[in-house]
């Protein structure tokens, strides 16, 4: 079987969440962002790997199922809007940022 479809899949996801999406991530550090990037890639091979590529492919629509839940439905809770992350000072907050930031 041949893994590196998923990694192409899963290097994409990011490559397109980090261009549109990156800059929510402006204060996290980048060995915390290249570590979650690492780890998601070797999850989803393994589970590739030992399980099937349908298992993990269906990991990858649960984490989008994920995303949506917290976009749509945890953040609004919050009172952050789940896709503009308004009003910053509660998105700076939940994050345990400083806002405005230096």
């Amino acid at each position: 079987m041949n893994l590196w479809v998923e990694v192409a899949v899963v290097a994409t996801i990011f490559a397109v969440g980090n261009i549109t999406m990156g800059h929510w991530e402006a204060h996290t550090p980048k060995w915390r962002r290249l570590l979650k990037f690492v780890l998601f890639v070797a999850l989803v091979v393994a589970l590739s790997k030992w399980l099937g590529r349908a298992w993990s492919f269906g990991f990858l629509g649960l984490m989008g199922i994920a995303v949506l839940v917290v976009h749509g439905w945890w953040l609004p809770r919050k009172g952050i809007n789940g896709w503009t992350g308004e009003p910053k000072e509660k998105y700076y907050a939940m994050r345990g940022w400083k806002y405005p930031p230096a």
